[in-house]
């Protein structure tokens, strides 16, 4: 397993310079100018460049930035923010939006494997009818319209949460993106563990079990979640990342200072900062790999079977 486990990380690690390498060259050759042109003479431009090294070779460039991003330095944003470091406005962005998106994924997580597995233990009932009703709106609608559903009814026509986000109220006003956030992610996993489950309760196994006299929890718990939880694992990986690095839009509308409106500010700004959008791109990247690598564990936990060819692997 330990073989196993060194095996997947290199290849993350690899995956991730691959990228971030990619990244950076299609940064440096899009076209435009990172700085406020109207705002800076042609001389104060070259003047920039050359001060930022960016008249240099690709590869030096990237050399360079790689030995600063392995310090924790991704430099100085050209026109947000007026140059302060990234590091410490990443560092802000990411705490709102993953304390945020954090509580989406617990709450789309737990409220959707509750749907999910009431639905498949009344098939063709009225409930199974309802979380699947439920599952498909949820699917359907966009996570900004529910939020300013909720916006326009709890904070407009009965005022209980703010209308906008109150970072000195914060678990207050997490309230509302929070669950517009999660409904995606509910309707999801609730959706996929009644499939599954209503699969693994027709397999030869679990007939088996029901004539060795095993029932009720015991049987969902052993049997059914357990072989239906590997699929939802699979769907459920992106579904985090998208969580944790917020939603461009939701953050945008309720006004969170979070990683999505970041790179919406980076993009549609004043002129877009090649900087930040390198760095998000970067982090997107590195959280989205670094799930799926925890995915890849996650089926060794869930599935023998995995664990078995590991260590036919090793051996």
């Amino acid at each position: 397993m330990g073989k196993y486990v060194c095996k997947r990380l290199g290849m993350a690690l690899l995956t991730l310079l691959i990228i971030t390498f990619l990244l950076f060259l299609l940064v440096r050759i899009m076209p435009g100018n990172p700085f406020p042109s109207e705002r800076m003479s042609a001389e104060q431009i070259a003047n920039k460049r050359a001060e930022m090294g960016l008249d240099d070779p690709i590869l030096t460039q990237f050399i360079r930035y790689m030995g600063n991003v392995l310090q924790g330095d991704f430099g100085k944003g050209t026109s947000l923010y007026n140059g302060a470091p990234i590091r410490t406005v990443l560092s802000t962005a990411i705490s709102n939006s993953f304390r945020i998106g954090g509580v989406a994924i617990l709450l789309g997580t737990l409220v959707g494997l509750a749907l999910g597995i009431t639905a498949a233990l009344n098939k063709g009932r009225f409930l199974d009818g309802f979380c699947t009703v439920f599952s498909i709106l949820g699917v359907c609608v966009p996570s900004y319209v529910f939020l300013i559903f909720l916006q326009y009814t709890f904070s407009f026509r009965i005022p209980f949460f703010p209308y906008f986000f109150d970072p000195t109220r914060f678990a207050f006003s997490s309230v509302i993106p929070a669950v517009s956030l999660s409904l995606f992610t509910m309707s999801t996993i609730a959706r996929f563990t009644r499939n599954e489950m209503v699969e693994v309760f027709d397999s030869d196994y679990v007939r088996l079990a029901e004539a060795k006299g095993m029932y009720g929890r015991n049987l969902v718990m052993k049997h059914v979640l357990r072989n239906a939880l590997i699929p939802i694992v699979t769907v459920l990986a992106p579904l985090v990342v998208d969580l944790l690095t917020g939603a461009l839009v939701v953050e945008k509308i309720y006004g969170i200072n979070g990683i999505g409106k970041l790179m919406v500010d980076a993009i549609a700004g004043e002129g877009i900062d090649y900087n930040y959008v390198l760095a998000l791109g970067i982090l997107y990247s590195a959280l989205y790999i670094g799930i799926m690598l925890v995915v890849d564990l996650l089926y060794g936990v869930l599935d023998p079977r995995i664990r078995v060819a590991s260590k036919g692997e090793e051996a």
